[in-house]
């Protein structure tokens, strides 16, 4: 599943706020810049980039303990490397994007928790000042996991859940056992309120599916029975036409519309896409590719970490060569065929 970047994202108030504190001038100068240019870019139809990314996903792991059909990691089907990434690695990249990047996804394909190495990822993003959140099935939140991660400055943790029921639940996570994700949040909420501290904030995400769509009213009431900060329902997303069995009935649920025989996305996406602007991801071995959709990194516009730097990457041929092409015949793109730019969240 593709994360949601900070730019789709409905924050509350209070989250708003703590993403304002991350704020400095050199920051704003740059997001208003990257703005500007896109703006004017999407007007004259080709790409004229001027600053640098505000958002950057970071991949901690390939590796997953679960087994879910729609995620390369769980399907074990890489054709890149498994493994997680070095903390040296990641000091490098956030010591060159620190001075415009305002916030770091610390997921992309895997769960994140397996890496060793991940506190020390959250609190050396903390130190720079930048909003970290992380996305995890909540499997490893035993009370020291649950201690480390509020003690790191964590902002924000997403956690999947996908059904109300073991039954439900192991559907899609397959290999999960709900009750561990419950024993966690509890481990999560009880370990905050023993700290005295307001982060992270704990999202309950949702994504729904046929075998629980009748579950997402109950769902969406564990905001307050969890002591959660926030429920999101996100739709889902299929590769294999086989897997449309996992698509909801309730087509306000869906970002998929049935027409000749297929099922297919249902905004019509227009030749330009923010995301080649404002959020890259870098994978756990260091490519810097253009979207969370690039799942094996066919994409990759080369290796900021290991062989140059994130600047002369971002800038490069290759990735302009991308960007023109996006804005003149997006549709041609794999990658691009099932991107959910007009995907439809629900927030409490």
């Amino acid at each position: 599943m593709c994360f949601i970047t900070f730019e789709r994202m409905k924050f509350a108030w209070k989250e708003k706020l703590r993403l304002i504190g991350y704020f400095t001038f050199r920051r704003v100068l740059n997001a208003l810049i990257l703005i500007i240019s896109y703006k004017a870019s999407t007007l004259l139809k080709r790409p004229l980039l001027k600053g640098l990314p505000i958002s950057i996903a970071y991949e901690p792991s390939t590796s997953c303990n679960l087994q879910c059909p729609e995620c390369p990691s769980g399907l074990r089907s890489f054709s890149r490397p498994i493994g997680n990434a070095k903390f040296i690695d990641f000091k490098k990249l956030i010591d060159q994007v620190k001075d415009h990047v305002m916030y770091l996804t610390l997921y992309f394909q895997g769960e994140s928790y397996l890496n060793p190495d991940l506190f020390k990822m959250i609190n050396y993003a903390n130190q720079a000042k930048i909003y970290t959140s992380i996305s995890t099935n909540a499997h490893f939140l035993d009370e020291e996991n649950c201690k480390r991660t509020v003690q790191s400055g964590l902002d924000k943790l997403i956690i999947s859940l996908d059904g109300i029921t073991e039954e439900s639940y192991k559907i899609y996570r397959k290999g999960g056992e709900l009750k561990k994700v419950k024993q966690g949040v509890r481990n999560l909420v009880e370990m905050k309120g023993k700290l005295k501290s307001k982060t992270p904030y704990i999202i309950i995400q949702s994504i729904a599916f046929s075998h629980n769509e009748h579950e997402l009213d109950e769902i969406k009431t564990l905001k307050t029975k969890w002591d959660v900060d926030d429920v999101v329902i996100k739709t889902a997303q299929v590769y294999r036409p086989e897997d449309s069995s996992l698509l909801p009935k309730n087509p306000a649920l869906s970002r998929y519309k049935f027409e000749n025989g297929n099922y297919v996305i249902e905004e019509e996406l227009p030749n330009k896409c923010w995301r080649l602007w404002s959020s890259p991801v870098i994978t756990q071995d260091g490519q810097l590719l253009p979207c969370c959709f690039d799942k094996d990194a066919d994409h990759s516009m080369g290796n900021p970490v290991n062989e140059g730097s994130f600047e002369s990457v971002w800038n490069n041929d290759k990735y302009q060569t991308f960007r023109r092409r996006v804005f003149s015949d997006r549709s041609s793109i794999d990658i691009c065929k099932n991107c959910s730019e007009g995907v439809k969240v629900w927030n409490n």
